[in-house]
This record gives structure tokens, sequence and C-alpha cells, in this order.
């Protein structure tokens, strides 16, 4: 893509309003635009990082046999007062509004519902067991604060897959084929050292749910980390854990930490107020086991650059970066340097590198600020100078060192 003609722009100062760091970089860089408090439209650059996340996402769950579908935004008032969670006393985060014909309808914050009231269709004997099926769809809640950049919208991205077992044991095997699931996503998209597994309440069904916890400064939670174990207690039980539930290590180190996903084990709650039941093997009638796994998908994008990043802008790591090079042509008077730019910018193309080429007629400190802003891994440099060196200039983003590589090296490189 030629920087000239993607739609995008830096600018050097964010909104006055805006408190996050993830927000303030990526307005600044071009990634997203303000609409206003919680809400964020995701701009080209933007949305090549959102895709890329989440088809990291989906890869694992199909790799875990799960089904993607694509449920309904709007739900239907009768549907969620069957499990009581319609009221505003339970809910107190619910959009809601009403049809021409006056029917109240409310913009979904979660699927549980409306997802077990379609399961009764489709389940009716053990054979039909298991289901797994996931989405990728935009959320809606009404968050009392939201100051948290994308880490924290009322309109956001987000995966979420409901299990639906025989038993037990069918339940727990999915459960944990999911932690290995949500282990591998983390490391994928570049933050996998500093997310930990995380124990926290976990309600009526299971004396603990697991959620996913990536340490930052930033973080809105606070977690006791067993660094023996690799796996952490949330702040919520740590009165009731005084110790690592794996290894018994009382030495727990205290940090702030954002969510990033989380699975639970729903038993047969939902089963039981929708009558989603199904004739076992020896003909008895049996509720299905229900488990739910969500990511926020932006949310994550946003915890990536308030982890990751740097004083001078965004630093992606290659599994998410919107390119993979940032090719900057420092033009000369005669053109002799930009038209091997070109040449070098269409064989990049030819080989499928994903190239964002800085063609720009701007000064050349200029670009090199906007490409450490941006943030993509490698900058490589045609200029008169290496031009005269047969060289391309290569600058690692991550570490900052600078290689001097032939074209060929660099072709072979990247």
């Amino acid at each position: 893509m030629r920087q000239s003609h993607l739609f995008t722009k830096t600018r050097k100062e964010a909104p006055k309003d805006e408190v996050s760091k993830n927000a303030e970089l990526l307005i600044r860089a071009g990634y997203i635009h303000k609409e206003m408090a919680g809400v964020y439209s995701f701009l080209p650059l933007g949305l090549r990082v959102v895709n890329k996340i989440a088809d990291i996402v989906r890869k694992e769950m199909n790799a875990n046999g799960a089904s993607e579908l694509l449920l309904t935004t709007l739900q239907d008032k009768n549907v969620w007062e069957k499990s009581g969670r319609w009221s505003d006393d339970v809910v107190d985060n619910w959009f809601k509004t009403k049809l021409k014909n006056d029917t109240e309808v409310g913009l979904g914050f979660t699927h549980e519902e409306e997802l077990t009231a379609l399961m009764k269709e489709y389940v009716r004997s053990w054979r039909d067991l298991p289901v797994h099926v996931y989405q990728v769809q935009t959320k809606f809640r009404n968050e009392a604060r939201a100051k948290s950049g994308i880490m924290r919208g009322r309109e956001f991205l987000m995966k979420d897959l409901y299990s639906f077992s025989k038993d037990q044991t069918e339940h727990d095997g999915f459960y944990e084929k999911m932690k290995v699931a949500y282990k591998n996503i983390y490391a994928k998209v570049g933050i996998g050292d500093r997310t930990y597994l995380t124990y926290a309440s976990g309600g009526t069904f299971s004396k603990y749910s697991h959620e996913f916890q990536t340490v930052t400064d930033a973080g809105e939670d606070v977690i006791f980390v067993c660094e023996k174990c690799k796996v952490a207690v949330n702040n919520e039980i740590r009165a009731d854990v005084p110790a690592c539930p794996v290894c018994t290590n009382a030495d727990l180190v205290e940090k702030k930490a954002v969510e990033v996903g989380n699975i639970f084990s729903l038993g047969t709650k939902y089963a039981d107020a929708f009558e989603l039941s199904f004739a076992s093997e020896d003909e008895s009638t049996k509720q299905v086991i229900m488990g739910s796994y969500g990511i926020g998908i932006t949310r994550l994008m946003g915890t990536i650059v308030e982890a990751l990043s740097d004083e001078n802008g965004i630093v992606w790591p290659e599994g998410v970066a919107p390119y993979v090079v940032h090719l900057i042509l420092v033009p000369d008077k005669n053109g002799v340097v930009k038209n091997y730019a070109n040449e070098i910018y269409n064989e990049l193309v030819e080989k499928g590198i994903e190239v964002l080429y800085d063609d720009r007629d701007v000064r050349a400190g200029e670009k090199f600020a906007d490409a450490d802003l941006i943030g993509i891994p490698f900058r490589a440099v045609i200029s008169e100078k290496t031009m005269q060196e047969a060289v391309i200039e290569v600058k690692n983003r991550k570490t900052g060192e600078v290689k001097k590589l032939r074209e060929q090296e660099f072709i072979d490189s990247v």
C-alpha cells in the first residue's frame, strides 16, 4: 500500500478529553477515530490489526472443533426474562430501545440466552452433542465509565464461544483445551510472556473461573502472580487463596493487570431456564452442561498497545502489525532514488510481503517520526546515501537495531 493513497493521517496531539495511552497513540497514529466516549471507528490501519487478531483467534477456535456463526445483535426481551437477566436491577449495562410496534428489545452484551434458546431446535439426543460454536461480533455495554480507550468501550468487538456438553467429563475436557488455545492466542499476538492464567471467583458452578490477565501499568485489576507456575490469583479471591492454587507457593507478587479473556463453567443454569435437555444413551432425560469463553478483540488490541509501546509510539508484534515492512523513500532531485524505491516496493508486493510504502512528498524527519509512531516491525530506508553504499537501511522497531543489507539480503530477510 502506498502511504500517499492510504486513508489515514498522523497527529501530533490526541483529543484533549482522551486520557488512556492506548487511545492516544492509536488516534495519533491514524488507527482509530474517536466518535464519543467509549465509541471508536476503526480506520484502515486499525481494521487491519483487528482482522489479524480476529483471524488468530478464529484459527485457534477452529483447531479445537468449534464452528463459527453470527447471532443477532437485537435481543428479544422475552428470551432474557427467562434467565432473569432482562431487569436493570440484575444487569445494569443494557442498551435498550423499542421497535416501531412498541416491542422492547436490547442490544446484545453477551449471548448465552439467545444461543441456549436456539439450541432447543438442534439438540434432542446425546448424538447431537457436544456442540461448540462461536462468533466474532460487535457487543454493546452501557458502561458508567469509559475512560480506558478501546480497552473498555461501550461498543466493541468480541469473540464469544459457548460449549454444550453431555456430561461434566466432556465439558471439562473442552474447558482444558480452551486454556491451551487461549495461551496460544496470547503468544501469537505477542503478549504471551506477560499474560497469566488467573484464578478468579467461580460463582455457583465451580470453585474457580479462569481469567487471562496481562500485566501492564494501565491495568484495572490487581493480581498476585506465582513466578514458579506462571499462574495468578485475582485480588477478589486473595483472602480465600493465600497461596498459589497450583504449587502452594505463598510468595505471590502483586501486579496491575488487564483482563484479556475469561472462561466460565456455567453448569445447567441456562439449560434449566430454557429447558434444554436431551435423551441420553440410557434413554433418560438429562440437562445440557454449558461453558462460555470470551476474548475482547478490540480490548486485546488496546492492551497490546498499552503493554508494548514506548516513548516514540506503538511497537506492534509481527503477528498483528498492519504491515510487516514500512518502506521509506527519501527522494533525490532527479528521481533516481524514487525509481529504485518503486522497484523495491513492486518486488516486495510481488513476493507477497505486506508493505506500507511511504512515498509522500514530506521531509525525511517527518517520515521517520511517523514510522516510529505507527509502529510497523521493520523500517527500510532508501535514500541517496544508501544507494551510494548499495544497501538498504533496515531498523527493527522493537530493538532499535539497524542493519545495512544488500538488496537481495533485504528481500530474502522479510
